[in-house]
């Protein structure tokens, strides 16, 4: 009888163990229905549509010197009051807005995302100045010189661009990156100096008006640069993915100029 309540008893405990291991197996007790610790797979290219608002910062410091220097090379005025070195412009900062596309490639290694990409947006960026200085002093021939220096300066952004190389974490849903590269954009820059004024004999008071302008307009010019900024994709269902982003970029131009600009976007990965 003994015999048999032990064996009886190993059958249940056994029995009972089978069932405990069955039952860990069931959804309910592996944690939330549809929860998984899989990362999200940004391999391979992507492309997309944005829009942003920025500021552009303009230099207007000295933006018209060089056109002020070849109107009055060795001139009396020039010689005696340093005209085309008067301190005319400032910097100034000018809010616009574009919208644009991107592209690029990610290649990824566990959680580490790198890639390329080309950035485009098309709008309006940029500003102009106008500013002016009087002046009266004796030139070197003894006459007294009235003289007013205006300068009127403008750039005008309409398209950007930039080739980026980009480097981010995978967390999650989303994907927060750092990227830098070259930019480039194409812009309307206008400059015009305008000097006039009145030159009087101290012997007879004679008085010899004169005025003298110049411009230097370059249409459609291509200027270029270089771009660093961050921003974060956010995988929201399937392939399609939310972007937003900060840039800065910055241009080698005659009136130097800098763009920064938030951008959000909405994209796919193929």
């Amino acid at each position: 009888m003994r015999r048999f309540l032990l064996a009886a008893a190993m059958c249940v405990t056994a029995m009972s163990g089978s069932r405990a291991a069955d039952l860990s197996d069931l959804p309910i007790l592996r944690g939330p229905v549809g929860l998984s610790s899989s990362r999200v797979n940004w391999q391979g290219f992507y492309a997309g549509g944005q829009g942003g608002l920025g500021t552009t910062d303009m230099d207007f410091t000295g933006a018209t010197q060089s056109i002020a220097q070849k109107l009055l090379f060795d001139t009396a005025i020039d010689n005696s009051g340093g005209v085309s070195n008067w301190p005319l412009g400032s910097k100034a900062s000018v809010h616009g807005n574009g919208w644009g596309a991107f592209a690029g490639y990610n290649s990824q290694w566990d959680d580490v995302v790198v890639g390329v990409e080309l950035n485009y947006m098309h709008g309006k960026f940029g500003g102009s100045q106008a500013d002016s200085m009087s002046r009266s002093f004796f030139d070197s021939s003894g006459a007294l010189d009235v003289v007013t220096y205006q300068s009127i300066a403008a750039v005008n952004l309409t398209d950007m661009a930039s080739l980026r190389a980009r480097a981010g974490y995978a967390w999650g849903v989303f994907l927060p990156y750092l990227f830098g590269g070259f930019a480039f954009g194409q812009a309307d820059i206008v400059r015009t100096a305008n000097i006039y004024g009145v030159q009087i004999d101290p012997t007879t008071n004679a008085q010899f008006p004169f005025f003298v302008s110049a411009s230097d307009n370059q249409n459609s010019r291509f200027i270029h640069g270089y771009n660093a900024g961050v921003g974060v994709d956010m995988m929201l269902y399937s392939c399609v993915f939310l972007r937003a982003e900060w840039e800065y970029a910055q241009y080698a131009a005659a009136i130097n100029t800098s763009i920064n600009t938030f951008r959000l976007g909405l994209g796919y990965k193929f």
